[in-house]
């Protein structure tokens, strides 16, 4: 599981959390070196018809449509002759918007100084305590302030109060505030730079890279009714269609990882092949859900070809 990949070194915001262009290369090498590098269409068939995969087989997967993966992963990938399968959110693309999450991390990107930003959601919260019926700010951080296995107590504070935790028109209001403090105010330039065009899509499935859908609007699945579940997946396959991926073998990618049985039938109803989970563990055909496959991350693998 990939999200960015970049020159971080190069790049105008070091700090975000992704892979450096280097890495991403060294860890490609490690994995041609131990692994097999394998396609969808394979790990379909394998689960669909128990054709074996090769001894350590090996898929890759890309979350979100960034720029990156059309300007740094697919020519690696191409030269290469390896596919990536790619899971891009259409709702920000076509109307040159940005994801709450993708704010988030350029503003933590932005910010050396964690405790800056939590100080600023702190004045944020104090100022619509009253109009949204708030508790006191300690109690938030209290609750969500627990570190991750990649990340500080007051960066899973920031993430947690702002996807999930407060009414979704206040998260977006003070996402927004921040973003514009601190990152730009010109969102739909930004959206450029930062995720995939449609062209650069087609011309990606013309060579062979699978796309598939991440929701329309990156939602929290679960958190939706049956009916919007139905609404925004079915909308992502129409954008699916528009770019040309195959709607015969097309495959699913949680957005946050997020996802519940209305999700599941669903995606059975409209025949989707695999659905990737956040799920951290290796992928067993014989055993696993089609439809709540796991994933390793970038990072819990080496990314020196050596190992």
């Amino acid at each position: 599981m990939y999200h960015y990949v970049r020159d971080l070194a190069k790049s105008n915001y070091p700090e975000i959390k992704g892979l450096d262009l280097k890495e991403f290369k060294e860890q490609l090498l490690f994995l041609k070196k131990n692994y097999t590098l394998v396609k969808i269409e394979d790990v379909i068939n394998s689960y669909e018809n128990n054709c074996h995969l090769p001894d350590n087989a090996a898929l890759l997967t890309f979350d979100d449509g960034y720029k990156d993966h059309f300007i740094n992963v697919f020519p690696i990938l191409n030269d290469m002759k390896i596919q990536g399968c790619f899971y891009p959110p259409a709702h920000v693309i076509k109307n040159k918007s940005v994801l709450d999450v993708n704010k988030i991390h350029f503003i933590l990107a932005s910010v050396k100084d964690k405790n800056i930003i939590v100080e600023q959601i702190f004045k944020q919260l104090t100022l619509h305590k009253k109009k949204y019926n708030l508790k006191d700010n300690l109690f938030y951080f209290n609750k969500l302030a627990k570190a991750s296995r990649f990340d500080s107590k007051e960066v899973i504070f920031i993430k947690r109060i702002l996807q999930v935790e407060l009414p979704e028109n206040l998260r977006n209001k003070i996402t927004d505030f921040l973003f514009k403090k601190y990152v730009t105010s010109d969102e739909e330039s930004f959206s450029k730079t930062l995720y995939m065009n449609v062209n650069d899509m087609k011309e990606m499935i013309s060579a062979g890279m699978h796309f598939g859908s991440h929701g329309f609007g990156h939602y929290w699945l679960a958190s939706l009714s049956h009916k919007q579940q139905e609404v925004d997946i079915n909308k992502s396959l129409n954008f699916l269609e528009k770019i040309g991926a195959d709607l015969n073998n097309w495959t699913m990618c949680y957005p946050y990882g997020s996802y519940n049985k209305d999700t599941i039938s669903i995606l059975k109803n409209n025949r989707c092949k695999l659905a990737f989970t956040t799920k951290v563990s290796i992928a067993q055909i014989d055993s696993d859900n089609t439809l709540e496959v796991p994933r390793l991350d970038t990072n819990d693998l080496p990314k020196d070809r050596n190992g």
